[in-house]
């Protein structure tokens, strides 16, 4: 096959790279979303000579399964357009019943690197489903603007494997893949947490604002004994974990990891929060933490204060607003990770950390009431 290729599988270099981000998950005897991701780099020489209607690439491997891009220089089902799909390569030689998810990103890259361009998603593989990306990828009259170095035309793959588990639902992406999509998706999560949010929150004030209505549930609560109060203040959080899962990507048909990460990421702030007063929550500085409505205890969600408190404060305190600071939509311009300041990607991570935080605390609230 013309052209070159290059791997770069998350699962031999990850722990070397994202070491600080892995140790999260040293209780799980899972593979980490560092091994579960990887990298693909196939240059296509002689593009200009292609007489192909398809082209495939070499099969790469990342999470445990092998993988090719497949190119159609003329478009697939389409005139004019560039189309692009990347593919379980034995995908008749998996056992019957056999799916995964993968979030990947195929970029064709530019002269100028700002100008590549980058297409992702989020997509379940199986059996009728095993091919997956864009019959109209861009324009085949764009892809002579720059993306043809020398006849070569380079294509870039990002593949991340979804692990699936019940009982450990949130952080499925590697840390600089996350960080990459963080770019173009923060926004994305925002509004889908606000929306959330504010929803609940909504509820909770037209309770409080309705007076026989919460003057009968203030009645009942303080007419109950500190057990039962207590009894009735917490809950398992794998019970939470399937009523989150539901809620957000079973019923709302959430597609953005990003989202499943920033619970995560929320959560692990939470615990951090819970274990000491002199901890440091790993994305938000300890200073920094605002003061919680849930705390983790053990394989528990507990309320910190009594209910009627807890309510009370839910109604009138919405989530932060956006940091319009953040650098949005980098990677789509092409920004390398190595121009993203410091400062800029630890701002969006504690961005990311307090929606989650927050969308977790007001889920337990919610569904405690």
């Amino acid at each position: 096959m013309a052209g070159t290729e290059t791997v770069d599988s998350g699962a031999s270099n990850g722990q070397q790279r994202y070491e600080s981000g892995d140790t999260d998950d040293n209780n799980d005897c899972g593979p980490k979303p560092s091994e579960l991701y990887g990298k693909h780099t196939w240059k296509i020489d002689k593009f200009s000579q292609l007489n192909k209607r398809e082209l495939r690439s070499n099969v790469f491997e990342v999470g445990g399964y092998k993988w090719y891009i497949l190119i159609y220089p003329q478009g697939c089902d389409v005139c004019n357009h560039l189309s692009l799909f990347l593919c379980v390569a034995n995908h008749d030689k998996l056992l019957p019943g056999w799916s995964h998810f993968a979030q990947f990103t195929i970029a064709v890259v530019n002269k100028d690197p700002k100008k590549s361009k980058y297409s992702d998603t989020l997509h379940r593989f199986w059996k009728k489903e095993h091919d997956w990306g864009w019959k109209k990828f861009m324009e085949l009259s764009k892809v002579l603007d720059g993306f043809i170095d020398a006849d070569t035309l380079t294509i870039k793959t990002q593949v991340q494997v979804i692990r699936e588990r019940a009982d450990h639902p949130f952080r499925c992406l590697d840390c600089q893949y996350k960080r990459e999509l963080v770019r173009v998706y923060l926004t994305n999560v925002e509004q889908i947490c606000h929306r959330f949010v504010e929803e609940r929150s909504s509820k909770i004030g037209k309770l409080i604002e309705d007076k026989a209505r919460w003057s009968s549930f203030r009645a009942f609560w303080l007419g109950i004994d500190q057990n039962t109060r207590r009894q009735m203040s917490k809950e398992k959080t794998d019970a939470i974990f399937r009523v989150v899962v539901k809620h957000f990507f079973i019923e709302k048909e959430v597609t953005s990891t990003l989202v499943m990460d920033s619970l995560y990421s929320g959560l692990k702030a939470l615990e951090d929060q819970t274990k000491s007063k002199k901890g440091r929550a790993k994305l938000l500085d300890a200073e920094e933490l605002p003061v919680p409505v849930v705390r983790v205890d053990k394989d528990m969600f507990v309320l910190v204060d009594d209910a009627l408190l807890m309510l009370e404060r839910a109604a009138v305190e919405p989530l932060p607003p956006k940091d319009d600071k953040g650098p949005q939509n980098c990677m789509r311009d092409g920004v390398s990770r190595e121009e993203f300041s410091k400062d800029s990607i630890e701002r969006d991570e504690r961005r990311l950390t307090e929606l989650g935080r927050r969308t977790i605390e007001i889920f337990v609230l919610a569904h405690l009431y």
